[in-house]
């Protein structure tokens, strides 16, 4: 009988966020379906197992938190005093955000399994466990470590319209085919540009090659996201912004043009996991 992590019997739902390839934005898609699942009532958790690249501190506003030991484990940092929203990441592990990790295959995979097993979540309706890019080890050692566990929803696949992109997905959801991963959807981030003057949104890398790829595929395609500036000032700025107006980056996210876009797709993604 295989050993089952712990940490996740508390968790109701577990879904991954994959890419083919790196710089498509998948933290960003991670950070939002986050944000959106919190506004709508649901205690969600984030874990970020992009060992080389972990920016889900930074999307959160939480670089200068520390994560801590507990007698069950590693206590995920709480985003606020409700504790509804939960992080944890490498990063917090890190003593400087410019520090490079160069590990080989065996430490990276010891690494992803420790944070599978041994992160104290408590209660949790969602988690959402943001990948590294590619089909790598520390893919295999996800695959590994929940393939036995029963409330392992899915993965939300993410591109962008690119040929190149679409090219490297295909690979991704051939790798979810063989380790038994139900995709939830495909989701084409970096879909065109919203004008922060005007809000007209223009195709700058094309568009339609996800849903064009969720059609060949036979797979559920969740949407369109565009390039929307001011979110990433929201994300930059949120701090001050916190400081200034007492609201939350859950707070201030549901002001955000593509929060409406995110309640959509996030919606899909609740249905078809519940289904």
């Amino acid at each position: 009988m295989e050993k089952r992590p712990k940490s996740l019997e508390t968790v109701k739902h577990v879904i991954l966020v994959l890419s083919g390839k790196g710089g498509v934005g998948k933290s960003s898609v991670t950070t939002q379906l986050a944000l959106t699942l919190s506004s709508q009532g649901y205690r969600v958790g984030v874990l970020d197992i992009d060992l080389t690249g972990p920016s889900i501190p930074r999307m959160f506003g939480l670089e200068d938190s520390k994560v801590h030991q507990s007698h069950s484990g590693w206590v995920p940092v709480q985003y606020d005093a409700s504790g509804n929203l939960q992080v944890m990441s490498l990063g917090f592990l890190l003593n400087d955000r410019g520090n490079s990790v160069v590990w080989r295959g065996p430490k990276k995979t010891a690494m992803v399994k420790q944070f599978l097993a041994d992160v104290h979540w408590g209660n949790l309706d969602y988690l959402l466990i943001d990948t590294p890019p590619g089909t790598s080890d520390e893919h295999i050692a996800i695959a590994e470590e929940l393939r036995h566990m029963n409330n392992v929803d899915g993965a939300v696949i993410v591109t962008t319209p690119q040929l190149v992109s679409v090219a490297d997905v295909r690979k991704e959801i051939s790798f979810c085919e063989k380790v038994n991963f139900k995709i939830l959807g495909i989701v084409e981030n970096m879909s065109g540009f919203v004008c922060p003057h005007c809000a007209e949104c223009t195709n700058i890398f094309s568009s339609g090659g996800g849903a064009a790829l969720a059609e060949q595929l036979k797979l559920p395609y969740l949407g369109n996201v565009p390039i929307d500036p001011t979110f990433n000032e929201l994300v930059e700025n949120q701090i001050e912004l916190r400081k200034e107006t007492s609201q939350t980056l859950v707070d201030l996210y549901k002001k955000c043009n593509l929060y409406v876009i995110f309640e959509r797709i996030t919606n899909e993604i609740i249905t078809k996991s519940s289904a």
